[in-house]
């Protein structure tokens, strides 16, 4: 094998190990669903590792290894399945004071499946101009798929002040828009609404302690994370994820 083969090798032995190590420790601390990415992310970079080495005794222990990771891998797998089937799966991530990398694809997308047909969104806080553009965003996201949402639901809170005109003649312009995409918009409004949450018909359920609002603003108009939301820093916030048999109803 070539040096640079070898040094190659060497970086997927490292990335492989520290990987799993991660998967690991995940897994003790009972985070399940990250533990499983972890471990696939793990075992596809021990199997290159497998491919690219000549060393027969290496083969054999790193065969050995991801043998016992796929295992744990596929108990967790099961697990999960049966906490969703039960109704008690429960994923939280948290966000950290200016953390990027949370754009509403990278949030939402993983339970974003093909049969999502019905979306409900409970958030008093759809009132300020960016707090529109902010629902607008999440609808988008929707409309992109690959899910095939025909119904949105949304229950909100009047803006108390002198954007109370704004605010609706936003809401109505989205509902226009979602309309031309074959998306019906149904609007409630409530003067004791607090949670915030988001179901989908296929049964999960978000709560997102900010709600859609959890981006700060940017610095300036054309820095970067105006437009993209990955390089957007975000307020503190969590981000709890649950699976329900039943989805609620507003």
């Amino acid at each position: 094998m070539s040096r640079t083969g070898g040094d190659s090798t060497a970086v997927l032995e490292r990335a492989g190990a520290e990987t799993v190590k991660r998967a690991v420790e995940l897994d003790v601390a009972s985070r399940f669903q990250e533990s499983l990415v972890c471990y696939q992310e793990g075992i596809d970079l021990l199997l290159q590792v497998v491919k690219a080495t000549k060393d027969e005794a290496k083969k054999h222990r790193y065969r050995q290894k991801i043998s016992e990771y796929m295992t744990r891998a596929e108990d967790i797998k099961k697990h999960i399945e049966k906490e969703k089937k039960d109704g008690k799966y429960h994923k939280q991530i948290r966000i950290e004071e200016n953390a990027t990398g949370f754009s509403y694809e990278k949030v939402f997308q993983e339970y974003l499946s093909e049969i999502v047909s019905e979306v409900w969104v409970e958030d008093p806080y759809i009132r300020s101009v960016h707090q529109l553009y902010n629902f607008l965003r999440f609808c988008e996201m929707l409309v992109k798929g690959p899910c095939k949402v025909k119904t949105i639901h949304l229950l909100t809170s009047y803006d108390e002040g002198s954007g109370k005109s704004q605010q609706i003649t936003g809401l109505g312009e989205i509902q226009q828009s979602l309309r031309n995409y074959g998306v019906t918009l149904n609007i409630a409004f409530s003067t004791s609404i607090h949670d915030r949450e988001i179901r989908f018909n296929n049964g999960w359920m978000i709560k997102i302690g900010r709600g859609l609002d959890y981006f700060k603003r940017p610095q300036g108009r054309f820095s970067i994370g105006s437009c993209d939301f990955d390089l957007r820093p975000c307020h503190e916030t969590t981000v709890d994820v649950f699976h329900t048999k039943h989805t609620k109803k507003m």
